[in-house]
């Protein structure tokens, strides 16, 4: 056995703080906002894209047979514009908000918020994610919808990179709106219930001209976020667009969107806790 002389020993007590058992462990750090929104959106993408790839096709097709009726009641003019615009945002409606609200209501019902709750995302991440991933699916149905309906009814195709802007900060309001519906209902069936009857008000206040509207029925139809999306690509079609209005509708989507996802987050916390 060796001996260590005591001049290399340390001078005091080395001691090892104790810790209180009875205290909770500390956990980590949370995920930052943005690397968990990428997560959750790639995850939501990768899920979705088998399943809600069929439902975006019956979305596209049930655009372009409203533009195909339509044709035989509406020459051109402002009513084709509003004809075609509501027709291409009707496709963002259906899977925005009508399977959006469809996904949150079945995910609270079957216990999934459970999962979310346990991982270190914040809500905001959770809902934007998805949201997001939802909202991308109606890219390639919107724009095929918007080119067959101008090709339809003889509109220009010059200002349909405006759709670029349209789609997401519609979707953005519409996946808020869906969310918040489907996190808010008591069961999925109700959930999916106010999914389809959100989608049925963008069908018949977007598409129907608004000129051959009530007043009373104009009024409801200011109040639908995704009105200020259809307005914007409408004032497009015409010669020398008005681009303040254009700013100006996009800028009430954007506005909603901040809002309806605002509170689809307050709505997920909401749900997560019970």
């Amino acid at each position: 056995m060796s001996v260590v002389p005591a001049e290399f020993l340390p001078g005091e007590t080395l001691a090892v703080p104790e810790r209180d058992p009875a205290a909770p462990a500390a956990l980590g750090p949370r995920a930052r906002l943005w690397p968990s929104l990428a997560a959750v959106y790639r995850a939501q993408l990768s899920r979705a894209r088998v399943a809600r790839i069929p439902l975006l096709f019956v979305a596209t097709f049930q655009s372009v047979g409203i533009m195909i009726l339509m044709r035989g009641v509406v020459d051109g003019g402002s009513e084709a514009q509003a004809v075609v615009a509501g027709s291409s945002v009707l496709v963002v409606a259906f899977v925005a908000l009508n399977l959006l609200a469809q996904y949150f209501g079945q995910l609270r019902s079957s216990g999934g918020l459970d999962h979310y709750a346990t991982l270190p995302v914040p809500p905001a991440a959770v809902v934007l994610g998805a949201a997001g991933a939802y909202a991308s699916f109606t890219v390639p149905g919107t724009i095929v919808t918007a080119v067959f309906g101008c090709v339809l009814f003889g509109l220009p195709l010059t200002h349909l990179w405006v759709l670029a802007a349209v789609i997401p900060l519609a979707g953005a309001a519409l996946a808020g709106l869906g969310a918040a519906l489907g996190l808010l209902a008591p069961r999925p069936e109700l959930a999916t219930l106010l999914g389809q009857l959100g989608m049925s008000a963008a069908l018949l206040l977007g598409v129907l001209p608004a000129e051959r509207m009530p007043a009373v029925v104009q009024l409801a139809r200011d109040l639908l976020p995704s009105t200020y999306g259809v307005e914007a690509f409408a004032r497009t079609f015409g010669p020398g667009p008005d681009w303040a209005l254009v700013l100006g509708d996009l800028a009430v989507c954007a506005g909603v969107g901040v809002i309806s996802l605002a509170v689809a987050t307050w709505a997920y916390r909401r749900a997560a806790v019970r």
